[in-house]
């Protein structure tokens, strides 16, 4: 990928324009792996595995984030005994906050795929039999907004373990072990997002609803 992204850099500067190959490599691995959705996303039209392998990815990271809820309650018990009986528990709150941090973003896709992210619909119930195109417009930005966030939120991990980033608390945890919760969330996110939106164009209706576009707002008016 590296030298493709090079190559791509290499013609587009014949041209006499500038071109980053780092930015470029993240751009095609972004574009492949929506690629990718895209074709899950239709084979889970055609073949119930494929539709129950994304659903159980989003279930899957649901799981994980009870895990880390579990974890976090467990480390503020664990705090309170420690200061009760007198003895040091250095980092706890510092631990407990990683843990709603890994909760929270490994959440994201599974409350977006049941439904419990807040949709407001005031302007899309205005739109009438044009619904269709104002869920198109909403899903699309949002795919692009959550693959930004995740190509940020993993180049963010990176450059934490390059330059050894260490917590200022007192756990001095390196802290792109934490940050790995969020880049995978946010990747998760994403791949949620995107799998909502071609399904939206392949079935024009999403994963959490399945009357959200009904058949009345598919017939577009001229």
């Amino acid at each position: 990928m590296k030298g493709i992204a090079k190559g791509v850099c290499d013609a587009v500067e014949i041209t006499g324009f500038d071109c980053n190959w780092r930015a470029t490599q993240a751009l095609l691995i972004c574009l492949i792996a929506i690629l990718i959705v895209m074709l899950v996303t239709w084979l889970g039209t055609k073949y119930r595995i494929f539709r129950k392998g994304l659903d159980g990815l989003y279930f899957l990271g649901g799981v994980i984030s009870a895990v880390f809820m579990l974890a976090m309650l467990g480390i503020i018990v664990a705090q309170m005994i420690a200061r009760w009986s007198s003895v040091a528990f250095p980092g706890s709150t510092n631990y407990a906050g990683y843990c709603m941090a890994a909760s929270s973003f490994f959440a994201l896709a599974y409350a977006l795929n049941s439904g419990s992210h807040i949709r407001v619909n005031i302007m899309l119930s205005a739109l009438g039999k044009r619904r269709v195109w104002g869920e198109f417009w909403c899903f699309g930005i949002g795919a692009i907004l959550a693959t930004y966030f995740a190509r940020y939120a993993v180049k963010g991990t990176q450059v934490s373990a390059k330059i050894n980033d260490i917590s200022q608390g007192q756990d001095a945890m390196q802290l792109w072990i934490p940050q790995v919760a969020m880049a995978a969330g946010t990747i998760l996110l994403a791949i949620a997002v995107w799998d909502n939106f071609f399904r939206l164009i392949f079935e024009r209706k999403t994963n959490f609803t399945e009357e959200n576009v009904s058949d009345d707002t598919l017939s577009v008016e001229a």
